[in-house]
């Protein structure tokens, strides 16, 4: 039974996910190089995912909540989606990463079994970058970054122009 809902946690952590970074990128004062103190981390193991859901699977629907304003996603059937999903509702300050995608850190490290070596995040694509611990929600086409896990997507492109100024981020499960 354990086995069964660990599996449905990825789908979740797929809007979570949206916040990533490559290593290649240099920090800047404004851009963090290591996750805040305050945020709980565990170990997560390094492995491979895919951003779609995989056959006979239905992906979960989202709701987030920027900075009052409403927008759908879809989180995939990986084990880091599934993952997030686990962790909802999670409410989360966000903050601009590299003018490229918003990040913000969930409570906790997510599950990143079977999940791809690296990921090229398009505008639209909600992530999580494993080394850091952070959600990455990407409003510009991002570079192609070792350990990005593509949780999910936004269900409407327009909304991209609303990840690029939010503060604040409130996910949950929608119907």
């Amino acid at each position: 039974m354990f086995r069964a809902v660990a599996r449905m946690a990825p789908a979740l952590i797929l809007a979570l996910a949206a916040s990533a970074c490559t290593t290649s990128r240099p920090a800047t004062p404004s851009e963090p190089s290591l996750p805040p103190a305050s945020t709980a981390r565990h170990p997560a193991p390094a492995s491979e995912a895919t951003s779609e859901p995989s056959d006979g699977s239905t992906p979960m629907n989202l709701r987030l909540t920027l900075d009052g304003h409403q927008s759908d996603a879809t989180l995939n059937d990986s084990a880091a989606a599934h993952d997030l999903a686990e962790l909802l509702p999670l409410t989360l300050d966000m903050e601009d990463f590299h003018r490229t995608e918003r990040i913000a850190y969930p409570p906790r490290k997510l599950d990143t079994t079977g999940a791809p070596a690296a990921s090229n995040p398009k505008a639209g694509d909600l992530a999580y970058y494993a080394p850091w611990g952070n959600l990455a929600f990407f409003y510009r086409d991002g570079d192609h970054s070792p350990d990005l896990v593509i949780l999910g997507r936004l269900t409407d492109p327009g909304d991209t122009d609303r990840l690029a100024t939010a503060e604040r981020i409130r996910i949950e499960a929608s119907a």
